[in-house]
């Protein structure tokens, strides 16, 4: 059978294994601690959502390098692209030479991406943070505003101004001083909205939010951007409510802000759409430009930045680019990712494993204590674990012991959530239906013997 049609299954006597063992402690003595990893597993080959380690041992992998093999892990035909590229040349910078890989790729997106505009551009660069950082500056450049807008929960990178962006401060712990001119308002997050008040009004109020940013933090005459995630990963796996997005266009289009949607971890099939913001397009309030990246080109470092012609070609020539963005290697696989993802219809399979994700993470809300809240959008879907559903307190201790259980298991899941109380679904759509309920097993088990 090949791997990836197998199902998990640990033959080593403990994990880590003996091999698995040597390796991690080879890691401890030259990769930095502040790069944590508490997983048992040490990659020798995976293929589709499976994982071997070098001690035999198969895992289930629900993770999927955080968001970035929608496709899974090893796809043949992104192995032959990039194969067949590499033989022709790896690299030329673009400032420098011309390559038809690039265009090619950045007229797919173009055609295909629910930015506003008939004419569009896009410009690629190497990671989810880069994207981020240059969909503002591009904001910036067309508006001559220096002020942007983020949300309580937002994850957007560990550069200097993406950690700025970032609200969990965990992930900048003693890195300051930051960047001025970014200013914070209250996401909607639904679950934990202020107690007794409707979803009708819970909306009005973190509508309200952010509009006293412009009273208290930055005029909006001097906003150039409201940056915020379709649906945020990091924060939670909450998404936005489409009437709270319909309100934020209409706020932008008021004040003559760019609406970015972060699209890093959401796109390319991940919400039952190619893209998250195409929920907001048939809404009518699509956005300005999309930051992307993950699942671009399947585990190949490229993300890119999307926008109307009108608003790339406002950018001052020289703020944006850089040695590696749309690398020759990179930009093969992103076609082929992109072709992989419309002949095998993954943007329907992810609708598909969405669904029984639901069916089942619901099923456990009704059983379980513990299990608060199941949200998300297609086969992008994060369960909240509680102390008690009245006082909906955060449990990060059982989901920190269902990950630790999983993974001896043979299933790698991982956690999310302000709180550390989130576990996120992000398995490959390539995933068998065989797996998936392997998975479900593993999980539910695991859960009945932590409570």
């Amino acid at each position: 059978m090949m791997l990836k049609d197998s199902l998990p299954k640990i033959v080593t006597e403990e994990l880590p294994g003996p091999k698995a063992k040597e390796v991690l402690e080879r890691r401890k003595n030259v990769v930095p601690d502040a790069v944590r990893c508490i997983y048992p597993c040490v990659m020798e080959k995976a293929e589709g959502a499976m994982i071997e380690d070098v001690d035999g041992n198969i895992f289930l992998d629900w993770i999927g390098g955080v968001g970035v093999l929608n496709v899974g892990h090893t796809h043949p035909d992104l192995v032959s692209a990039v194969q067949e590229q590499a033989t022709k040349y790896f690299h030329g910078m673009f400032n420098v030479v011309t390559h038809e890989r690039y265009i090619e790729l950045a007229e797919k997106l173009a055609a295909v991406a629910p930015v506003n505009g008939d004419a569009k551009k896009v410009m690629f660069a190497n990671s989810g943070a880069e994207a981020d950082e240059n969909a503002v500056k591009i904001a910036k450049g067309y508006t001559k505003r220096p002020n942007i807008i983020v949300f309580t929960g937002g994850f957007h990178g560990r550069t200097m101004l993406t950690m700025t962006m970032t609200a969990k401060k965990a992930y900048a712990h003693g890195m300051g001083p930051f960047p001025d001119g970014v200013y914070r308002a209250e996401y909607p997050y639904l679950y934990r909205k202020p107690e007794g008040m409707t979803e009708e009004a819970a909306i009005d109020y973190y509508v309200n939010s952010l509009k006293m940013v412009f009273e208290n933090a930055s005029p909006a005459e001097y906003v150039a951007a409201i940056v915020l995630e379709p649906l945020q990963g990091e924060g939670g796996f909450i998404p936005a409510p489409i009437e709270w997005i319909k309100a934020v266009r209409s706020i932008c289009d008021k004040e003559g802000i760019l609406m970015v949607a972060d699209e890093v971890q959401t796109g390319f099939a991940r919400t039952g759409k190619l893209f998250a913001s195409e929920y907001w397009k048939e809404a009518g309030c699509a956005p300005d430009i999309i930051a992307t990246a993950k699942s671009i080109a399947g585990g190949v470092p490229l993300s890119a930045v999307i926008t109307s012609t009108e608003i790339m070609d406002a950018v001052p020539k020289g703020t944006i680019g850089g040695t590696y963005g749309g690398n020759a290697l990179a930009c093969a696989a992103g076609l082929k990712v992109l072709e992989v993802i419309e002949r095998d219809h993954l943007v329907e399979r992810s609708a598909e494993i969405g669904k029984r994700c639901f069916e089942v993470f619901g099923s456990w809300k009704e059983k379980y204590e513990v299990v608060g809240d199941v949200r998300g959008l297609g086969a992008m879907i994060g369960i909240e674990f509680v102390k008690d559903k009245t006082t909906k307190e955060p449990n990060a201790q059982i989901v920190n012991e269902l990950v630790a259980a999983c993974a001896q298991k043979g299933l790698l899941i991982e956690n999310a959530g302000i709180y550390g109380n989130v576990i996120r679904f992000l398995a490959p759509l390539v995933i068998t239906d065989e797996q998936l309920e392997a998975g479900f097993e593993i999980f539910e088990n695991a859960i009945k013997e932590a409570i």
